[in-house]
């Protein structure tokens, strides 16, 4: 049976944990400049309607490292883009490719895509989860400070995708998740509901950082909610991770930003260029641990 990676629970924990040690490896292995292209005529499908700077390098550099190819396709130069039913784009671009990642709106959309697929596909980003990234973070976190099993994670502002996929990460990887989000922007009830014995929600920053282990943040628009700029701002004034903030959670906490980040809104400056901040090796393993994921998903 195919397999495809659409959210974190595709996996089992213990598969995740060996993933994780895989892209560790993987990429002690490209910085000691070891060749590795076990994929040689295997060819990665790229479909975007979300355009992307760290998904698409990131897919697409890992492809090429692993010794395959990697085609990059847009709504404006495919049928997907023109009204074709997605079974039918599925069909047809799975009996082509090896191995296809999407990066788009509504997670119908992936489901559905998957459903009709013949190869594994990658969910690499949907309004609903954003898995790959929670994959690069929880490595960041395991080269940083090894086990996060037990730990504090505060997620800091809106209950969006990345927060969602954290809540998956919170029951897969076994810390205890503590959400802060205004009134009106909490995350999906019926996740909440079925994960309440590891995730804790409120409204306030403070509480949730108080002896965090980890202090994590996204953006307060994301992708198509730019109308919508100036009311978030207004509502999320009190959900900045400044200096103050960080001073509440352990001595030894880090910070994490999935990127790009709006220095002097979700985060400070000060924060996001300190010492406690590993948000560049967070975003360079996107790399590495997309790469441990085509592996797995290909060997299967």
């Amino acid at each position: 049976m195919t397999r495809h990676f659409l959210t974190l629970n595709d996996l089992t924990p213990a598969e995740l944990e060996t993933l994780l040690q895989r892209a560790i490896e993987l990429k002690r292995m490209r910085i000691e400049g070891e060749i590795y292209a076990p994929f040689r005529g295997k060819v990665l499908g790229m479909m975007f309607e979300k355009s992307s700077t760290r998904t698409r390098v990131s897919f697409e550099a890992g492809m090429s490292h692993l010794g395959g190819d990697a085609i990059f396709l847009s709504p404006r130069d495919t049928q997907f883009g023109r009204g074709e039913p997605i079974e039918d784009t599925a069909r047809v671009l799975s009996s082509m490719v090896d191995i296809i990642m999407i990066r788009t709106y509504a997670h119908e959309t992936i489901e559905t895509f998957a459903t009709h697929s013949k190869v594994p596909v990658i969910n690499a980003l949907t309004d609903m989860y954003h898995p790959c990234q929670l994959l690069a973070d929880m490595q960041t976190w395991h080269e940083q400070r090894g086990s996060i099993r037990g730990k504090k994670v505060a997620w800091i502002g809106d209950g969006n995708n990345m927060c969602h996929s954290y809540i998956n990460a919170a029951r897969q990887f076994g810390f205890e998740l503590h959400i802060a989000a205004p009134g009106g922007y909490e995350p999906d009830a019926g996740l909440l509901a079925s994960n309440k014995d590891c995730v804790t929600l409120t409204t306030d920053p403070q509480a949730a950082s108080d002896g965090a282990d980890l202090i994590v943040t996204d953006v307060w628009a994301s992708m198509g909610q730019e109308e919508e700029s100036q009311k978030r701002a207004l509502a999320f004034a009190d959900y900045q991770v400044n200096s103050e903030l960080m001073s509440l959670a352990n001595s030894d906490a880090l910070f994490m930003h999935c990127l790009p980040a709006h220095r002097g809104e979700e985060v400070s400056a000060a924060v996001l260029d300190d010492r406690q901040s590993v948000v560049w090796d967070q975003a360079e393993n996107r790399l590495h641990a997309q790469k441990a994921l085509i592996e797995f998903l290909l060997t299967q």
